[in-house]
């Protein structure tokens, strides 16, 4: 073999054509063909013929053969009565892939998986050992590029079979294994050698080379599983599989050939299990080639329709079929079943299921295939077959079975006026597409005529786009074309289902999942047998588009990125209740509110899989980094894993609710206690408005007034219904409300406002309560609610701090000298009990008049204002319908644990809006 080389290419100049290596005079060639008796056993037919005119005699040409790998079976006799090949549900195909025969032991988990099947008949299809058909390309790399590293890396192939063949065989099946091992590796030397010389690999050359990987693993297997004393026998494939090679890189079965092949080949291999090479096979002329991508799969597929079996399964390192990509959404789930349409549209849309091709001999026969993960036995894995009429009637699983995704996608945009009616034009776009060589991923076409646009690969799309500019240049001078336009940065959703062909609505709950997650459509294809809805989308947005769809159609929970501003009292108090109620959410009501980050004035807390609830505290403490709200919301809305995005903003800061706007711009929801926002300038809160009200973005602020009562929604209902409001009056500070509730008998005012900041019901200054300013923030919030245009400057408020202490230095100094005007209050105390009534603090909102008011009034004894106790608030609603009898809404309005529970209610409103069912 140390000639060959010499032999090959005997002048200069010669290089390998696709099919021959010439050269200009007589042109030598290499048989490779198994041609000798020593290595062949008698009944083996040649396979391997590359159609090489030798000019050489035939025993020059013996002493020069290229062997391909050959058994190591012990060999039948050479005139073996015919035997009859048995076909039907007797036989089950497994094919396992190379990451299931990856190593010794993964191999002899494979044999045990062989012989628990408890199948009367066998047909095992393997792939080469994990990483081997990608070391033999390297092979063929690096031997044409003239790298002498092609030497140590096929070294590296040999030991590496060497040494699992060590581990796993023994006698004689060692030594006949090991021999030809060897053998093959001394041929591939001379090929990969000539290879180098020539600096290049025909086609031939390089599938005979990095098929052989297939033919040691199904040697050592079929050896493994006679160790355990069951007749086997290896099948190579190229001696049964024939295949037609196509223009795309692709190959077509030879399915009546290949059956007559098979046939003939157990006629002389009869045998229960038959361990078969995957990926390879050969031409009708006997010139080896590849089943090309996944062709391993494809392999499974054409034996199971060969044999007719009765079931196919595809082993490999997942336990089934996803409804989508768990690396991009957690929460994807085991799909069960799938048709063979399904599976063919998920696979084609970049699902990990199988290559659409795969599914084509199985499918003419019926033949269910299963897919099953090898590591994970207990798993049933998912099945792919016709659908049974039961599933179809009781509907078990979802209309949508999954979704898959494409990235790296670019849109072609073709319109112009002068294209409607013209027949020609698309077959005009679609030929020059052709000519290109790009793949048209989708089409989608405007009913009109006036505009056709499809998707291409992001690297194609250039040369589209420069032939159609010159194509059509004389079109687009005449302005019958507008633009040839080209959209970057696109990928493609795809929703399969074949339940979609008969359930209205499902485009409607895929597009607005799309539309509340903010994600805008550039493109939609869908086929009239609905098993696929197509949508064009930015790459930015595709994980997050993916996990909305995928939360909506109730294939996970309703997960949404929430990240809490101001850990303070109401802060952390919702973050506890938040913790407490996380798993009824989750189990019970299929909601996952995650929270990604906890920021506080100074410091702030991140997480990519959201913060530990149970131990928050001691997470800010040990890792948290300094405030930064940009990164901040950065952070907590850059987690594409998640679909939607709240921030819970629980301050009492104007400059944080400034930010609102921009967030609800960005797709970010809002929710808040914060009544800076709403009683702001009147001019950006019409503006924050108007978005809300424009997108699918919600902003939520119940808590603004009266902690968790049901107050603004109360009187969005009103207002939404038809109902006309004519006045709104209440007590809305809880604070004012203890307050003048215990400012009865003989007691001092200035002792009761002592008392209530003692028991914590005030500010830490008192001032900030007593002044009023809190209660007109309020009222503008209703009044602004109602439909009035009022700037908080217009609403006259009644202040019950002291002209005199206004500018007290501080909240100590004012305490002391408000006693100094408890007679004033006493007085007024006094005209009140006079008159049959008692002191409230109120806040009134005059629809009638147009105005607002808070003002310290007297209210008779029998009035719902009087009864009060404690901190509770009080609200009356006087509308057309509740004229006679207001609507009164009371209960606590203060306090950390009714703040943040109304915060929490409008956070599972927000789900609810979101998809979580109610």
């Amino acid at each position: 073999m140390a000639s060959l080389a010499s032999v090959i290419f005997s002048n200069p100049g010669h290089a390998l054509s696709p099919n021959i290596l010439s050269h200009d005079a007589k042109p030598r060639k290499i048989c490779y063909s198994q041609c000798s008796t020593f290595f062949l056993p008698p009944h083996r037919s040649p396979i391997c013929r590359m159609g090489f005119v030798s000019g050489l005699e035939r025993k020059r040409s013996l002493k020069t053969c290229i062997f391909a790998s050959v058994t190591v079976d012990t060999p039948v006799n050479a005139y073996p009565e015919k035997v009859q090949l048995p076909k039907g549900d007797c036989w089950s195909v497994h094919k396992f892939g190379g990451t299931c025969v990856g190593s010794s032991e993964r191999i002899k988990n494979v044999a045990k998986i062989i012989l628990s099947d408890d199948s009367e008949r066998k047909m095992v299809v393997v792939s080469a050992m994990s990483k081997v058909t990608d070391m033999m390309y390297g092979l063929i790399y690096k031997a044409q590029s003239r790298d002498e590293a092609y030497i140590s890396a096929l070294d590296a192939v040999l030991e590496k079979h060497k040494s699992t063949a060590l581990d796993l065989l023994d006698g004689d099946d060692l030594s006949s294994f090991l021999a030809q091992l060897h053998h093959d590796i001394s041929n591939l030397k001379a090929m990969l050698r000539a290879i180098y010389i020539a600096g290049h690999a025909t086609e031939s050359f390089t599938d005979f080379v990095v098929g052989h990987g297939e033919l040691w693993s199904a040697q050592m297997l079929s050896c493994v599983i006679r160790k355990n004393g069951v007749d086997c026998n290896w099948m190579d494939t190229r001696e049964v599989l024939i295949v037609n090679p196509t223009s795309s890189n692709q190959v077509d079965p030879d399915l009546k050939e290949s059956e007559d092949r098979l046939e003939k080949w157990y006629s002389k291999n009869p045998s229960k299990t038959i361990v078969a090479t995957g990926f390879i096979a050969s031409t009708p002329q006997n010139i080896p080639t590849t089943l090309k991508r996944d062709g391993s799969d494809f392999s499974a597929a054409i034996m199971g329709a060969l044999f007719k079996a009765g079931q196919v399964t595809i082993w490999t390192d997942v336990d089934g079929v996803y409804s989508a990509d768990p690396r991009k959404v957690s929460e994807a789930v085991i799909l069960k079943t799938l048709s063979y349409q399904e599976a063919w549209e998920m696979s084609y849309f970049g699902a990990n299921v199988l290559h659409p091709r795969t599914i084509i001999p199985v499918m003419q026969y019926d033949i269910p295939i299963i897919i099953r993960n090898v590591f994970n036995l207990a798993a049933p894995g998912t099945k792919i077959c016709r659908p049974t009429e039961d599933e179809t009637v009781q509907g078990l699983e979802s209309f949508v079975k999954g979704f898959a995704t494409i990235d790296n996608l670019a849109l072609v945009n073709v319109e112009g006026t002068g294209m409607a009616g013209v027949p020609g034009t698309a077959s005009d776009i679609f030929s020059a597409v052709k000519d290109v060589g790009a793949n048209v991923i989708m089409i989608s076409q405007a009913s009109s005529e006036h505009s056709v646009c499809f998707a291409v690969p992001e690297k194609e799309v250039n040369a589209v786009s420069e032939l159609l500019q010159s194509r059509f240049r004389e079109a687009l001078n005449a302005g019958r074309l507008s633009q040839v336009q080209v959209i970057p940065n696109c990928s493609i959703l795809a929703a399969v289902g074949q339940k979609m062909a008969s359930t209205p609505g499902v485009s409607a709950t895929l597009f607005n999942a799309l539309a509340k997650a903010n994600i805008n459509v550039r493109a939609i294809a869908q086929g009239c047998t609905e098993y696929n809805i197509t949508v064009v989308i930015k790459r930015e947005d595709c994980i997050r588009a993916l996990r909305a769809v995928h939360s909506r159609f109730y294939l996970s929970r309703t997960t949404i990125a929430v990240g809490v501003i101001g850990p303070g009292l109401i802060g952390a108090t919702l973050l506890d209740q938040l913790r407490d109620q996380a798993a009824t959410l989750k189990e019970e009501f299929n909601i996952d509110l995650r929270v990604m980050g906890i920021t506080g004035s100074r410091t702030m807390l991140l997480s990519e899989a959201g913060v530990d609830l149970s131990r928050w505290r001691d997470l800010q403490k040990e890792k948290g980094a300094v405030a930064d709200m940009e990164k901040f919301v950065q952070h907590v809305h850059g987690n594409h894993f998640i679909p939607n995005t709240v921030l819970v903003d629980c301050t009492a800061d104007s400059s944080i609710a400034s930010h609102y706007y921009d967030w609800l711009r960005k797709g970010i929801h809002v929710v808040t206690p914060n009544k800076k926002a709403n009683s702001g300038p009147l001019d950006q809160y019409l503006k924050l408005r108007a978005l809300q009200r424009q997108s699918y973005t919600h902003y939520f602020y119940e808590a603004t007034v009266g902690a968790g009562l049901p107050i603004i929604n109360t009187l969005q209902g009103l207002l939404e219904t038809g109902d006309k409001i004519l006045r709104i009056e209440g007590i809305f500070s809880g604070t004012l409300s203890y307050i003048f509730n215990n400012f009865t008998g003989g007691r001092t005012f200035s002792e009761v406002v002592a008392e209530a900041k003692q028991a914590g019901y005030t500010e830490p200054d008192p001032r900030d309560d007593l002044s009023g300013t809190d209660v007109c923030r309020k009222v503008i919030i209703l009044a602004r609610e109602s439909g009035l245009k009022l700037e908080l400057s217009d609403i006259p408020v009644e202040s019950l701090v002291p002209e005199p202490l206004k500018d007290s230095a501080s909240a100590e100094e004012f305490m002391q000298k408000l006693p100094q005007f408890d007679q004033e209050m006493s007085k007024k105390r006094q005209i009140a009990e006079d008159a049959g009534g008692v002191l409230r603090f109120v806040g009134v909102v005059d629809m009638v008049n147009q105005k607002g008011e808070v003002k310290l009034q007297t209210y008779k004894n029998d009035h719902p204002f009087a009864q009060l106790s404690g901190a509770d608030n009080i609200i009356a609603f006087t509308t057309t319908r509740y004229k006679a009898q207001p609507l009164i809404i009371r209960g606590p309005g203060a306090g950390a644990e009714v703040t943040a529970g109304g915060v929490f209610s409008d956070l599972l409103r927000l789900a609810s809006y979101l998809g979580a069912p109610s």
